[in-house]
């Protein structure tokens, strides 16, 4: 398909050159004398590349140029000075035009006007090609987030039914082991349910607000494994994002400290507080910390239950490339453990 060139320039005979020198590269010519007659022929469409001269009767082709920026002209500019007016042809090139030709009495001026029509076309329909490109691979980014907040929020809605079953089994049992048990079970589902909830709730679906999850989190686990006259839960996180992977590793390591301190830290039907904080560094890490003011725990101490939380704890906190250390207090029990927000 022929490409149409608007040629702009008020000497008619170099016109009727441009049409006949560029009809043989295979061009589609049509003649303006002026800006009006320009502006016409621009408004009917179908312009692949303009040609400006600058100098004309009534105006200068930089006039016309930026009455055709203002109409939102995509099509290349190729602007024409004289030999001795490079200043112009420097500044229209400042002005957005793809090329400019100096104007010659000699042969070589046609050659020289149609390798930069062929270059501004070429360089104008990559540029295109590149922008729908651009816009394919947003849509389909943006399609993507959309399904995958979709799938979070299934997971989420399923592990939430999951647990509200193995809440109803904890309460037909009448083994106080068996009911313990699957509390603690719930919970776990829980903790993984709300990373999903999170996810599908943020504004990116690659990460996970850690203050958000984990005001949750404590919220669910404390009405899941806590008396309502037993401990308290305060919670103090700063603005940090992980991604879900990591989050979930988080969450289960939160969720079985805080599960201990609120069963065994105080004795049964007593007050008292359990601290969670997640605070940064200086040093580009985080600080997660479980502490409470109870009858007291050290590593090495023998576990508390089955051991199979200690356990969960020490592999979720090893994905995370650390580990929890309990450092020694005068009263009541604090693990803590360096997140690195680097990786």
């Amino acid at each position: 398909m022929p490409r149409t060139i608007l040629y702009v320039d008020d000497d008619v005979a170099l016109a009727r050159l441009a049409a006949r020198h560029l009809g043989r590269a295979g061009y589609d010519v049509i003649a303006a004398v002026d800006g009006a007659t320009a502006m016409a022929a621009f408004e009917k469409g179908g312009i692949d590349a303009v040609v400006l001269d600058h100098y004309l009767r009534t105006e200068t082709g930089m006039d016309i140029f930026h009455r055709l920026q203002e109409r939102g002209c995509s099509a290349p500019i190729i602007y024409v000075t004289g030999s001795s007016d490079a200043t112009i042809a420097i500044e229209a090139m400042k002005n957005g035009a793809s090329d400019y030709v100096i104007k010659t009495v000699g042969d070589e001026f046609w050659p020289l006007m149609q390798n930069a029509i062929g270059q501004a076309i070429s360089t104008a329909e990559l540029r295109q090609e590149k922008e729908k490109a651009d816009l394919e691979i947003r849509l389909g980014k943006e399609r993507a987030e959309v399904l995958l907040a979709e799938v979070n929020h299934r997971v989420a809605n399923s592990l939430a039914l999951v647990a509200a079953l193995i809440r109803l089994q904890a309460g037909s049992s009448k083994n106080e082991d068996v009911k313990a048990a699957l509390a603690e079970t719930q919970a776990r589902i829980t903790a993984i349910a709300g990373m999903h909830r999170s996810l599908y709730t943020s504004d990116d679906v690659r990460q996970v607000e850690m203050d958000k999850y984990l005001g949750t989190l404590v919220t669910e686990v404390q009405g899941t494994v806590a008396d309502r006259q037993g401990p308290s839960i305060r919670i103090a996180a700063d603005c940090v994002a992980l991604t879900s992977d990591r989050a979930v590793s988080v969450g289960m390591i939160v969720t079985e400290l805080l599960t201990n301190a609120l069963k065994y830290a105080y004795p049964p039907g007593t007050e008292g507080e359990v601290r969670v904080t997640l605070a940064l560094q200086d040093d580009g890490k985080a600080l997660l910390a479980v502490e409470d003011d109870g009858i007291g725990w050290t590593e090495g101490d023998s576990p508390k239950g089955t051991g199979l939380g200690s356990r969960i704890v020490k592999s979720m906190a090893s994905t995370l490339g650390s580990s929890i250390e309990y450092v020694p207090r005068s009263v009541g029990t604090r693990a803590e453990m360096t997140i690195d927000l680097s990786v």
